[in-house]
């Protein structure tokens, strides 16, 4: 199992040799911490819940409560049950794996040349109508036509209702995408950064998940 969590930072370009320019995304990725390890004989299935990003625990050294954002007393008691500090995001790897709690995952997990699959939330587009959200064409733009970005017609009309899968407007993006084959171009370990050929889903700063490509 091969996978890590990260932040989207950018998008920058490199060049390759003879000078062939190759566009990249800069990726923050871990370091990560195993927070729980499932198992056959406990939860029915192997996987292991990784941490991502510190966060701001239930109370301080003194006892009292931090002022602004904290995690909840059940999610504090989960992160002490595996002695390890809150985090901010959690995310769980189905499949066996070698590591145990506590246990820490970084860059170094891939190299360069190595094929993954980067999983975001794409950017949020609002209320969309059909050209801009399906792509359609639309209607004539002389002649008197009326209809230049309407959806027209939405099918039979006899069962007074519009079927499943009918393209119409409404919301667009902030979906669960995720983009396969990508190639890892530079990993740079002293700064837990993942360069990685073409683009993402998700805007900058948002939270990626960077598995080995199956």
């Amino acid at each position: 199992m091969k996978a890590i969590l990260g932040t989207k930072v950018g998008m920058t370009q490199l060049f390759a040799e003879g000078g062939r320019v190759v566009p990249v995304t800069v990726i923050e990725a871990g370091p990560c911490t195993v927070v729980q390890k499932k198992t056959v004989d406990t939860d029915t299935y192997e996987a292991i819940q990784v941490g991502y990003l510190e966060d701001r625990p239930r109370k301080e050294a003194s006892g009292r409560k931090p002022k602004g954002r904290r995690v909840t007393a059940p999610m504090q008691g989960h992160f002490d049950k595996a002695t390890v500090s809150p985090k901010r995001h959690l995310r769980e790897f189905r499949g066996p794996s070698e590591l145990g709690v506590g246990d820490e995952i970084r860059v170094e997990i891939f190299a360069e040349g190595d094929k993954v699959d980067v999983i975001g939330t794409s950017k949020g587009k609002g209320f969309a109508g059909v050209v801009k959200r399906y792509h359609w064409h639309g209607g004539d733009m002389t002649h008197g036509s009326m209809i230049h970005r309407k959806p027209q017609s939405a099918g039979a009309t006899d069962p007074a209702r519009i079927f499943k899968g009918t393209g119409r407007p409404g919301h667009m993006g902030n979906q669960r995408v995720t983009q396969r084959g990508l190639q890892v171009v530079r990993v740079i370990p002293e700064k837990n950064l993942i360069l990685i050929k073409g683009a993402v889903p998700g805007p900058n700063g948002g939270l990626l998940t960077v598995r080995g490509h199956k």
